[in-house]
């Protein structure tokens, strides 16, 4: 994947993780915390929601590692922010 594609699947991930905040009241990051310690949904009608949630979380974690390789990597031959734009667009 370009840096390109995974800004936008990071962008695109947000999107939906905003959805369920505002849904919930509640950040993703509270959300998943509670969800890996298993914490049930105390309605049967959340339960789709929440896996739906952790699952997006989840890829978002690991495209905001595969952002920070993508630009590490790329840093190392560019230096710069500018070296970093040039590959992007």
């Amino acid at each position: 994947m370009t840096l390109q594609d995974i800004l936008g699947d990071i962008h695109s991930l947000e999107e939906e993780m905003l959805t369920f905040e505002r849904r919930y009241g509640v950040r993703s990051e509270t959300f998943y915390a509670a969800y890996m310690s298993g914490e049930e949904p105390e309605d049967d009608r959340w339960v789709l929601d929440f896996g739906e949630w952790a699952s997006v979380y989840r890829t978002w974690l690991a495209r905001q590692a595969m952002y920070r390789d993508e630009v590490q990597r790329i840093q190392h031959s560019e230096p710069t922010l500018a070296g970093l734009i040039r590959v992007a667009a």
